[in-house]
């Protein structure tokens, strides 16, 4: 299988349980609720998604023939240092939808290299098995086929999609997520409101976008 990538980079995680790990962000190309092209927003299933996942030219970005090309791409990320080289080492597989691309071997080819393999996803597509964190974020109507895994991160609000429908997952961390729109102001007043009169959930907060870095 071939893998095409948009971007890959060294960041920290801003959002999320995992907010504050370093890791390298791996953002596959492509998506199966909205192609990506604002012509088409209107009428995808995910409507607000913030991301550029068209094409493969990003930073870091290509294609890339083999799983092996693509872990060492990725690997040749992380800091070289003997400090680095010892501290835990992730990678965070994203999209557009990961899901679509990130197959067993390319799983087993990261697990090589010394990394820990994360995932946000739709939940819409069943993931490999070999996964180390498995976070997925509900979108719209579309059918949620991954039902277990690390933290369930919902956008919040949405029409469709309410707190209350998904605490009975399988799932360590629950996790609402302030839509960023233009009343991105008033959704995370309502969100903060709703963790502190439900505290199954955990307010996720975009710091990434705060501090104005990938």
């Amino acid at each position: 299988m071939s893998y095409a990538v948009k971007e890959c980079y060294l960041t920290v995680q801003g959002e999320g349980a995992q907010a504050g790990i370093t890791a390298v962000f791996l953002r596959f190309a492509g998506c199966n609720l909205w192609s990506g092209l604002e012509r088409d927003r209107a009428k995808a299933v995910c409507q607000f998604c913030d991301t550029d996942f068209v094409g493969t030219n990003g930073p870091g970005g290509g294609k890339f023939k083999t799983a092996d090309a693509l872990a060492e791409h990725v690997a040749g990320h992380w800091p070289q240092t003997s400090l680095a080289q010892s501290a835990p080492k992730w990678i965070v597989c994203t999209g557009g939808e990961p899901a679509l691309q990130l197959d067993v071997n390319l799983i087993e080819a990261f697990h090589q290299r010394g990394f820990k393999v994360a995932i946000e996803t739709n939940g819409t597509i069943s993931l490999p098995d070999g996964i180390d964190w498995i976070c997925v974020s509900p979108k719209a109507q579309a059918q949620l086929i991954q039902k277990r895994g690390h933290e369930l991160k919902l956008v919040y609000p949405q029409n469709e999609n309410k707190p209350e429908d998904f605490l009975g997952l399988d799932f360590e961390v629950f996790s609402l997520q302030p839509l960023d729109d233009k009343n991105q102001a008033a959704h995370s007043e309502a969100a903060f409101k709703y963790c502190l009169e439900n505290p199954n959930w955990r307010l996720s907060v975009q710091t990434h976008k705060y501090l104005g870095v990938p």
